[in-house]
């Protein structure tokens, strides 16, 4: 009984390590694209002078 318990903790505990990955890699993605759009609005500042 103890080891179906510790089992099933710990695959949830993989399950959720897994999700956080996926959250902080489309943070990032997210932050990526943030920072680009700002380097474009640079660009664009720097061609109207």
């Amino acid at each position: 009984m103890t080891r179906k318990i510790l089992a099933v903790l710990m695959a949830l505990g993989l399950l959720g390590s897994l999700a956080g990955c996926n959250t902080f890699a489309g943070a990032g993605k997210d932050i990526q694209q943030g920072g680009e759009a700002i380097e474009e609005a640079a660009v664009d500042v720097q061609r109207s002078y």
